[in-house]
C-alpha cells in the first residue's frame, strides 16, 4: 500500500505537472479528512507522510488556549492547566497529540482520494496563482469580460479572473461579453469560492491610477494626487501637488491640448473632471475645490470641522451645482462639510450665535451686554475659552486689567462646575462614601457621575485607562486613587472575619 501511494503521487505529478511536496501535502490533507469523519466531531488531526518510504502516521492534536476561555470548548482544545499535567512545561498556543490508528487508502477508496487531492491541488494552483498576480503589484485589473454572473462582471486576465460587481460599474455602463475591460483592484478575498479579485470602475482609487498612467510625472514623484471624488460618469474632482516648483500641477495633468484628462475621462464614459490645486490651508483648498464658483468669504469651524462660504448671488447656483454636486464633491475630497450661504444669509446666522454666546456670557459670567460684546469680538465664543485660555491673552484686551480678567476666569470655572455638578445629578444619585472620599474634587466626582461611577465599588472596579479617560488626570493619579479605593474591600473582609470569628467564639 505505501508502494501504491508513492506511485499515486507521482503520476499526480506528472500528470498535473506540479511539484511532488504539493502533491504529498495534498495526499495528507486527504488522509486527515477521511480520519476527522471516522473520529467525529470537531476533532483536528494531523497525518505525516514519509517521502521516502510511503509510510504515514496519523495524530489527533489539542490547541491549548488559556485558562480564561472558559469551559465550553470544542472537541480539538484544551484548556492550559490540563495541559500541563499531561506536558510540565508546555505553552498556550501549543499543540498536545496522541497518534492513532491511520486509514487506510483503500478504506477511502483510491478514486476518492484522488479526488479530494486534485481538488487540493487545484485549490493549492489556485492560490499560487493568486500570489503570483499579486506580487506583481499591478493596481489596474486589464482584462476581458467572460461571462455575466448575476448581474456581475467576471473579467479574466489569463489564468486569473476579477469579479466587477454591478454597484462598482460605472452607472449606464453596458459591457457584453468579450469587451476589453480596466478596472480598480479594490480587494482581494481569498475566501470566496469564486473570483478572489473584486474589481471598481467607480471608485475614486481607479480615477487616481488611470492619472498615473497617463502623467508620468506622477511616477516620477514630482507630483502626486492627494485626494479625489466622484460621481461615477459624471463628474469628479482631483487635488494635485507638486513637489518641483518647475512643473506646473493642474496644466501637467490636463496635458497638451487636454491630451491627458481626455485619455481618462474617455476611459471613465465621459466623466468631467476638474483638477485642483492642494493646499496646506484648508480654507484656500476649500476654496480651489469649489470652482467655477468665486467665493467671497469663508468661516472655519474647526471644532466641527465645518466651513460657512459666502458667495454671492451670482455664483449660488454654480457652488452647489446641478442637484448640490458641485459643494458635495468638494466636500468629500476637502475632508470638510461645506455649508454654503449668501452674504445675508451668513450675517444673519452670525448675528443669532452672537445672540446665543452674548445671553450665556451674561447669565453665567453674571456680567453686563457691553462686557459679553467685548469677549465676543475678541473671538470667545464658550466658557471654556474664557477660563481656560491662557491668561496673557486675555490681558491684551484693553478694557480689561489683571483683576477683571482673574474675576472673569473664576466665574467661568465655577460655572462650568456648575454645569457639570447639574448633569451629574440628573445622571445618578452619587453614594455617601464617595462624596467624602479623600482626593476627589466635586468636579471630579461630577466627571464620575457623568460616566456611571456612583459609588467607592464602582471606582474600585475601574481600570487605569478607563479613569485617565473619563476624568482626564494622569495615570499616576488614577492608580492612587483605584488603589486607594480598593483598600476599603480588604477592610469590609478583615471586619467580616472577625465577625465571624467571634460568633464562632461566643458559639
Amino acid at each position: 500500500m505505501n508502494r501504491e501511494l508513492l506511485m499515486l503521487v507521482d503520476a499526480i505529478s506528472r500528470e498535473k505537472s506540479v511539484d511532488l511536496e504539493i502533491v504529498f501535502q495534498a495526499v495528507e490533507a486527504a488522509l486527515a479528512s477521511a480520519s476527522k469523519k471516522l473520529q467525529g466531531g470537531e476533532v483536528d488531526i494531523r497525518v505525516s507522510v514519509d517521502r521516502e518510504t510511503g509510510e504515514y502516521e496519523t495524530f489527533r492534536r489539542w490547541h491549548v488556549v488559556p485558562n480564561e476561555a472558559g469551559l465550553q470548548l470544542p472537541d480539538s482544545e484544551v484548556l492550559h492547566f490540563e495541559a500541563v499535567e499531561q506536558i510540565a512545561d508546555i505553552e498556550v498556543d501549543d499543540y498536545i497529540e496522541e497518534q492513532i490508528e491511520s486509514v487506510s487508502i483503500g478504506r477511502i477508496g483510491a478514486q476518492a482520494a484522488k479526488q479530494v487531492i486534485l481538488q487540493k491541488i487545484r485549490d493549492a494552483e489556485r492560490e499560487q496563482l493568486l500570489t503570483d498576480f499579486l506580487s506583481r503589484g499591478e493596481k489596474i485589473f486589464i482584462g476581458t469580460v467572460k461571462r455575466l454572473d448575476k448581474g456581475d462582471v467576471i473579467v479574466e486576465s489569463g489564468r486569473i479572473e476579477g469579479r466587477l460587481r454591478r454597484s462598482e460599474m460605472i452607472p449606464k455602463e453596458n459591457l457584453r461579453t468579450g469587451d476589453r475591460v480596466r478596472a480598480y483592484i479594490a480587494e482581494v478575498d481569498p475566501t470566496l469560492r469564486g473570483p478572489q479579485i473584486l474589481l471598481s470602475r467607480s471608485s475614486p482609487g481607479f480615477m487616481i491610477e488611470l492619472f498615473a498612467q497617463e502623467v508620468p510625472e506622477i511616477e516620477q514623484k514630482l507630483l502626486e494626487i492627494k485626494s479625489c471624488a466622484r460621481d461615477p460618469g459624471s463628474r469628479a474632482k482631483i487635488a494635485v501637488q507638486s513637489h518641483d516648483k518647475r512643473v506646473d500641477p493642474i496644466g501637467t495633468c490636463v496635458g497638451v491640448r487636454g491630451s491627458r484628462v481626455n485619455a481618462v475621462t474617455n476611459e471613465l464614459a465621459g466623466e468631467r473632471v476638474d483638477i485642483v490645486l492642494w493646499s496646506e490651508d484648508p480654507a484656500q483648498f476649500v476654496i480651489g475645490a469649489l470652482a467655477p464658483a468665486n467665493v467671497q468669504s469663508i468661516v472655519v469651524d474647526e471644532e466641527r470641522h465645518a466651513m460657512d462660504v459666502v458667495v454671492d448671488e451670482e455664483n449660488l447656483a454654480i457652488a452647489i451645482g446641478r442637484g448640490g454636486q458641485n459643494v458635495r464633491l468638494a466636500s468629500e475630497m476637502t475632508g470638510w462639510r461645506i455649508n454654503i450661504m449668501t452674504a445675508e444669509e451668513s450675517a444673519s446666522k452670525q448675528a443669532n450665535e452672537s445672540d446665543s454666546v452674548r445671553k450665556l456670557f451674561v447669565d453665567k459670567l453674571d456680567v453686563d451686554a457691553e462686557v459679553a460684546d467685548i469677549l465676543i469680538a475678541e473671538g470667545f465664543a464658550s466658557l471654556e475659552e474664557v477660563a481656560y485660555v491662557p491668561m496673557q491673552e486675555m490681558l491684551e484686551i484693553e478694557s480689561f486689567d489683571e483683576d477683571t480678567v482673574n474675576e472673569l476666569r473664576a466665574r467661568a470655572k465655577q460655572a462650568l462646575l456648575t454645569m457639570e455638578l447639574a448633569k451629574a445629578e440628573n445622571a445618578g444619585e452619587v453614594s455617601q462614601d464617595l462624596n467624602d472620599f479623600d482626593g476627589l474634587t466635586p468636579e471630579l466626582i461630577a466627571k464620575l457621575n457623568v460616566g456611571g461611577v456612583n459609588s467607592l465599588d464602582d471606582l474600585a472596579d475601574l481600570a487605569v485607562d478607563e479613569l485617565t479617560e473619563m476624568t482626564q488626570v494622569d495615570a499616576d493619579t488614577a492608580k492612587d486613587l483605584i488603589m486607594k479605593a480598593r483598600e476599603h474591600w480588604f477592610t469590609a473582609a478583615e471586619t467580616q472575619e472577625a465577625a465571624t470569628q467571634e460568633a464562632a467564639t461566643q458559639g
